[in-house]
């Protein structure tokens, strides 16, 4: 094999196991790209200063303005009180008798803000207030609310149905004639099958847990979200719809003198949501501050992420794997969902392993005549499958927010997130091939 594969292969691994212990992407990243590049016969800080930093840099001008808006926007959502209005307002539909049906809500409510455009690492601060008592009124174990809350706020919302704002949805309408809309019914069949999958799994994990007599237990001490306000007043369930309404619209609705421009969309959130909660913020302007803050971790982690990655295809090892994605013998939108699940898992990020792929390979399959629809979106889909690998950032996030670890919450995000859309692919795919040629 070649040594620079063998590097490639290394470096992943050294980032996994050190993301497990504890270690930062922003610190594992770079020490990954000198191991690859040494493995690869590379000049350290020619390959740091150039293909690293340059990935770096051209994520961050490509997607910083996204990542901002969509952060603020959330901030406004949740300040405002309209997201908690909107989760207790799914609750009083579903109920919380019984455990399935609770857990059934608290993926609706993940899910209902997700695709109102609302970002992931806001909505697990979010949804916690209103899952943790739940769990422990039911006294369910806690570290269950990872299966319902991955299978609501990730796969379905963020790379699945047409038209959401995600940033994996958007991505490809940068590079290529799509839209976040692109290949409907191949997103719909996906989504339907993770979320097949996913309530059976909710079934099986609620049966396991009753037959070891597991109970709730506070989670770990110091956990984020403990001053996010549970009660007191909010807006009627209906207004706090709006705002979402409002993304979905300016996002997907071609209007007169009005770009249709995912961060015109988020922006227009944000409006919607001073005029209609001005009430509720304590600071406005302390919201929109923390907000912007907001925004810092997810695009610097993703930068970091993309920054390794593009010092990976820089390498001879990489142009080895792409050639021989690209002369499988098999049709050509399959190796791109394998190419762009390799980059995913190397780079643990969906918009960082995506990027890489849109960056360096979506031209090439571009050239062979595929549909920039069918590309739109089985590349999204694959994209949300294997980057949820331990060192994921949003996965580190999330566990350290709820108060779990890898060891008791991990396999939830695993089988609720990588297999249940990888399974889902191999659905998509053949249906995608069978309309789009």
């Amino acid at each position: 094999m070649d040594w620079s594969v063998i590097g490639i292969i290394f470096s992943l691994a050294f980032i996994v196991i050190l993301a497990l212990r504890g270690w930062h992407i922003i610190i594992i990243a770079p020490l990954a790209v000198v191991i690859v590049s040494i493995f690869s016969d590379m000049n350290v800080m020619q390959t740091m200063t150039g293909p690293y930093m340059k990935g770096f840099v051209n994520y961050a001008g490509r997607f910083y303005l996204i990542f901002l808006a969509g952060s603020v926007f959330g901030k406004f959502m949740e300040d405002g009180q309209a997201a908690r209005s909107i989760a207790e307002g799914i609750l009083r539909v579903t109920g919380k008798e019984n455990p399935m049906r609770m857990m059934l809500a608290v993926a609706l409510v993940a899910l209902c803000l997700t695709y109102g455009g609302v970002s992931l690492f806001v909505v697990v601060f979010a949804v916690i207030p209103i899952a943790r008592p739940l769990f422990k009124e039911l006294n369910l174990p806690w570290h269950l609310f990872m299966a319902p809350f991955i299978f609501g706020a990730a796969s379905l919302t963020m790379t699945m149905l047409p038209g959401t704002p995600q940033i994996q949805n958007i991505m490809p309408t940068k590079y290529m004639a799509s839209t976040p809309t692109s290949a409907p019914l191949v997103g719909l069949c996906g989504a339907f099958i993770v979320a097949t999958l996913n309530v059976l799994y909710f079934r099986y994990i609620l049966k396991k847990a009753k037959a070891k007599g597991e109970v709730y237990e506070e989670p770990a001490p110091g956990v984020f979200g403990a001053g996010i306000t549970t009660t007191g007043p909010m807006p009627n369930v209906w207004l706090s719809l709006i705002p979402p309404v409002v993304v979905l619209v300016l996002l997907n609705v071609d209007m007169p003198y009005i770009k249709r421009d995912v961060v015109v969309a988020l922006t227009g959130g944000v409006v919607a949501c001073i005029i209609l909660f001005w009430k509720y913020y304590a600071n406005m302007l302390s919201t929109l501050n923390k907000g912007a803050l907001n925004t810092v971790i997810p695009i610097v982690n993703t930068c970091a992420d993309v920054g390794y990655g593009m010092a990976v295809a820089a390498t001879a090892g990489f142009k080895v794997v792409s050639a021989w994605l690209l002369t499988l013998p098999m049709h050509p939108i399959i190796s791109l969902s394998v190419a762009t699940n390799i980059m995913a898992a190397i780079t643990g990020s969906a918009s960082g392993g995506l990027g890489i792929i849109l960056e360096t390979m979506a031209p090439k399959y571009l050239a062979l005549g595929l549909s920039p629809d069918l590309i739109h979106r089985i590349a999204a889909m694959s994209s949300g499958a294997f980057d949820a690998m331990p060192h994921n950032g949003a996965v580190i996030t999330m566990l350290a927010v709820a108060g779990l670890v890898h060891g008791n919450a991990y396999k939830h995000i695993f089988f609720g997130h990588v297999v249940a859309t990888t399974i889902a692919l191999f659905f998509a795919i053949p249906l995608g091939i069978m309309i789009y040629g």
